[in-house]
């Protein structure tokens, strides 16, 4: 991708800069150049960056504003005037109006090579280039979403429950009657929500939906008051009739309907189970997930009488198929509820050998009493944020070998940048297609120190 007429950063810049002079609605036809890492194209207009969701290099579209500020506008294609040869019809017949699957309109394999564009054009920012480019990870592009947020909004005027998901750039809702990314074991009970919802006599207390897809799957419903007798009946005949646990959740934490009710899912070739709960983190894509571990442990590489670091540890996902290992896995996590769920999770599998520890992860680590006999070797997770802090006291610790997975690619770049000046090697690095059909990213680093 070239880079020759594009601004230092093409990054949607926050607030501030001059006023806006392009209205929320604008129409304006563009010619698409090329397109930015997460897939939107871009044009340039009178001294303007436009980003256009649904436009492809080499097409003229007429374009409507979603947003701008200063040099930088978010727009979204209405017509296509002339089409990439590249372009292809969506599978779904929302795709383009609802904010969730934004590149449907190229193939599965052009999103891959963009997303090792995106990861490649972040090194190269820092100045970086792998020994070796990793071969990507690619998962099904379609029905793979084993969990998913529901939007739901009651309109007082039209008397109607919409139920969908975002628009791209915007808090309105896309009503959606059906969605290919969900697992099957999701799809029928996404599918009915909107007639379900419709039928209460007070959906003016309904707030958002999440559905969930493993061991078991359940359907938490997010209140504002208490449900309508009625209401609440109708609700626990249709997770009765799909199977579904009830999960609610008005003031505290989400609560089960049913006492006892659990979820989880296996990690089938370690043969380890996780149990979890509404609101914790937990990978959406269960094949990419097994896919993704099974690379960081070849990558790291440890061997059996190692004591390793486990960094953002969640509820255990990389820990436990780390603790079959190696003699030793000390799991740090900063969200306590996430770390007795981990401790549980350890028990419920009988490894004794990974200790959980909690901690905050912005802060300096290295004197730590449970970092203070050193590791052989290191893996972090961390949010999109990153770890610059956390990169720097393992560079300090001097651990031999670290495995990075990343939810951006910038903030990875930027990390990696930290320890190589620290004397590591960027040894290799690669996506992962954790989230097919979108311009999300996730990647994967190892760093050797020689």
């Amino acid at each position: 991708m070239s880079r020759s007429k594009a601004p230092k950063s093409l990054r949607f810049q926050p607030a501030g800069g001059v006023r806006n002079t392009l209205p929320a609605g604008k129409k304006q036809v563009l010619s698409i150049e090329r397109l930015s890492h997460d897939g939107r194209g871009i044009a340039f207009l009178d001294g303007r960056t436009w980003f256009v969701s649904g436009a492809l290099p080499g097409e003229q579209v007429q374009a409507e504003v979603l947003a701008a500020r200063s040099k930088v506008v978010e727009a979204q294609s209405l017509v296509i005037q002339s089409s990439s040869p590249e372009r292809i019809t969506p599978e779904c017949q929302w795709a383009g109006r609802c904010g969730g699957c934004t590149l449907q309109h190229i193939s599965h394999a052009q999103q891959i090579e963009l997303k090792h564009a995106n990861l490649v054009e972040q090194f190269s920012r820092e100045g970086l280039t792998p020994v070796t480019w990793a071969e990507p990870l690619v998962g099904p592009a379609f029905a793979y979403r084993r969990r998913s947020r529901v939007a739901v909004r009651y309109d007082v005027k039209q008397k109607h429950v919409q139920v969908g998901f975002r628009g791209p750039a915007s808090n309105a809702i896309v009503e959606v009657a059906s969605c290919i990314i969900l697992v099957p074991e999701l799809q029928p009970v996404f599918a009915g929500l909107s007639a379900l919802f419709n039928s209460f006599q007070q959906p003016q207390v309904l707030g958002h939906v999440e559905l969930f897809s493993g061991h078991n799957t359940a359907l938490l419903l997010r209140h504002t008051q208490a449900l309508h007798a009625a209401d609440l009946a109708k609700l626990r005949a249709y997770c009765a009739e799909h199977h579904v646990q009830l999960w609610l959740q008005g003031i505290g934490e989400p609560q089960p309907d049913q006492a006892g009710a659990t979820l989880g899912y296996a990690l089938t070739q370690y043969a380890v189970e996780i149990a979890y709960q509404p609101g914790d983190f937990v990978q959406v894509n269960a094949q990419m997930n097994e896919a993704m571990i099974a690379q960081a442990l070849k990558w790291l590489a440890p061997q059996s009488g190692a004591r390793v670091l486990d960094l953002f540890c969640g509820l255990g996902n990389f820990a436990l198929p780390l603790a079959q290992q190696v003699e030793e896995v000390v799991a740090v996590e900063g969200v306590e509820s996430m770390l007795v769920r981990a401790r549980a999770n350890a028990e419920a599998n009988q490894l004794s050998n990974v200790h959980f520890y909690h901690a905050d992860l912005s802060m300096p680590l290295r004197k730590a009493p449970w970092a203070k006999q050193g590791f052989a070797a290191a893996l972090l997770d961390p949010p999109r944020e990153g770890a610059q802090m956390t990169v720097t006291d393992l560079a300090q610790l001097k651990v031999p070998r670290i495995v990075y997975v990343s939810c951006n690619p910038a903030t990875l770049a930027r990390d990696a940048a930290v320890l190589l000046a620290k004397g590591y090697r960027l040894e290799k690095a690669g996506v992962l297609d954790m989230f097919a059909q979108t311009g999300h990213a996730e990647a994967m680093a190892l760093l050797v120190k020689p």
